[in-house]
């Protein structure tokens, strides 16, 4: 019998257009909670630093705020962007967050840095050899998590003995490569790296060896979501997301930008037609159409849990959005679809 594909979600804590950093914080709130009443699996927060449409850069803080305002729902991050901090620091972390919040901590890491070179140099942190020591600081973080030995010299306190899960992130094919090689779950970041999707996953089955963490393949893979009372107040809202990729490609470091009814009037066709490309693994437009979008999504890569982002603009939508994804029920993995 083919079972339902677990839903989980990955913010932002985006802050829009003539938003706080206070109200998008309360939003991301809001969002765990709604998202925790509709039976979503986990809710993840990102590390990025030094954008102005992203409030949760102190990742494993906003957790703590977002494990006392929920009940059951696992949450962690997606990720933690290892290469930027010292794997003892995030062992402490995620350790404390552990015991407030027993059995329900995930630790995903990325090997990026989540912002631009000078940001990453005030992190304080050698860029150039954290990144290539990145399969050592997985290791090493792995075993703060650990019980500790009797020759250990560091230990973390909190973490030691938590055995807090990792999992990898990734955009290419580097770290499904070590997420299989070390036996921890893997996700992909399909919402805005399309291109490598179909063979990470092969990757990362292909070199998969079972672990303590881990006996067999687990995928997730992330997905855009932006759900409308008809198709084009869907495509109407999914302006935002796309304005905020222009921004990106352009360098303009700003708010998330409110919908506009005609997004083709201010960006290039061409320029449109490249982040319509980045952003083909969306799924936009009425419930019913999100639902078959994300059926057929699950099957073309047979992944064994979605992570979705909701970049809609207006809170109150947002949220609603999240309730109606949270209520489907026919996407389901071993299922046929047209």
């Amino acid at each position: 019998m083919s079972q339902r594909v677990p839903f989980s979600i990955l913010d932002l804590a985006h802050i829009g257009e003539d938003q706080s950093v206070a109200q998008a914080i309360e939003q991301c709130k809001q969002m765990a909670q709604t998202a925790e009443q509709a039976g979503f699996e986990r809710f993840w927060l990102a590390e990025h630093h030094g954008m102005r449409g992203v409030a949760s850069a102190a990742t494993a803080v906003m957790l703590a705020g977002v494990g006392h305002a929920t009940n059951r729902i696992r949450i962690g991050s997606g990720g933690v962007m290892l290469p930027n901090h010292s794997p003892l620091v995030i062992a402490e972390q995620f350790g404390t967050l552990a015991a407030m919040f027993p059995d329900r901590v995930d630790l995903g890491l990325g090997r990026a840095p989540g912002t631009d070179m000078a940001t990453s140099r005030a992190l304080r942190r050698n860029l150039e050899s954290s990144v290539d020591n990145y399969p050592t600081d997985v290791a090493q973080l792995q075993a703060y998590l650990q019980p500790a030995a009797d020759t250990m010299d560091i230990i973390a306190v909190p973490g030691e003995g938590s055995k807090v899960p990792l999992w990898l992130l990734g955009s290419s094919l580097y770290s499904a490569q070590l997420a299989g090689k070390l036996g921890l779950p893997y996700s992909f970041a399909s919402h805005f790296a399309p291109e490598a999707l179909h063979d990470a996953i092969r990757i990362y089955k292909m070199n998969f060896k079972p672990s303590a963490q881990l006996s067999q393949p687990y995928v997730s893979a992330g997905v855009m979501a932006v759900v409308g009372d008809t198709a084009q107040q869907a495509q109407y809202l999914f302006s935002s997301v796309q304005q905020q990729f222009a921004n990106l490609r352009r360098g303009h470091n700003r708010p998330m930008p409110a919908p506009v009814e005609h997004v083709e009037a201010s960006l290039h066709e061409h320029e449109l037609a490249a982040i319509n490309h980045t952003l083909r693994y969306a799924v936009v437009g009425t419930v019913d159409a999100v639902e078959q979008q994300l059926a057929g999504f699950v099957n073309a890569t047979d992944i064994d849990e979605v992570i979705l982002s909701f970049p809609i603009h207006d809170p109150a939508l947002c949220l609603d959005a999240v309730s109606q994804v949270g209520k489907m029920t026919s996407v389901k993995a071993g299922a046929s679809w047209s």
